[in-house]
């Protein structure tokens, strides 16, 4: 089985729904550690609670964006990992080529939509009701460097409901995020044995 590294900027709830997809057997895939961008990530402890070890990579501490990169990727080495799922992860990765195809993201829209640079979390609601849209939902895809750009591999749309405010939708596509994030990579994992 692949072995799973968790990158996480936030409250870590998406990571935790991965971790227990697989401890569940939805997922084929063994998590073996969180790398953190900040220190003040609220899923640090949540993982860690688990059972789930976790390295904090700051991004403050690194010159470039490379150099931060590189800096998560050898951390993940470290612990074996195979496969990268970013879970709320808000910093820039550059993806070399020995990682090409093994990243995966979780995005709070439909792709190619609402995606790109400052476009997560509570900004992408924003947009979608200042659009008009009559649906949102939840987008994973490989990471290629580009921000929100890589081949999709899973979405799940929810309604925009007259009168809703960013908090309803938000609601509404974090539920998508829980059941897609585990389908879509358990249907990934197993095109790579």
């Amino acid at each position: 089985m692949k072995r799973l590294a968790f990158f996480i900027s936030g409250t870590g709830g998406n990571a935790l729904n991965l971790l227990r997809a697989c401890r569940e057997g939805q997922v084929p895939g063994v998590p073996v550690v969180g790398i953190a961008s900040t220190p003040k990530a609220g899923g640090i402890a949540r993982l860690e609670a688990e059972g789930l070890p976790v390295v904090v990579v700051s991004r403050l501490d690194h010159a470039t964006d490379e150099a931060f990169s590189e800096a998560c990727y050898q951390a993940a080495e470290r612990a074996g990992a195979d496969c990268i799922c970013l879970c709320g992860w808000l910093k820039k990765l550059t993806v070399p080529l020995r990682w090409a195809g093994r990243i995966l993201n979780i995005h709070p829209g439909l792709l190619p939509h609402f995606g790109g640079p400052g476009m997560y979390g509570m900004h992408v609601h924003r947009a979608v009701l200042a659009a008009g849209e009559a649906q949102s939902g939840a987008t994973v895809h490989l990471v290629d460097g580009e921000y929100d750009h890589g081949q999709v591999l899973g979405q799940l749309s929810v309604p925009v409901l007259p009168g809703d405010t960013p908090e309803d939708v938000q609601r509404r596509v974090y539920a998508a995020e829980m059941a897609l994030y585990p389908s879509a990579l358990a249907a990934y994992l197993a095109e790579q044995d």
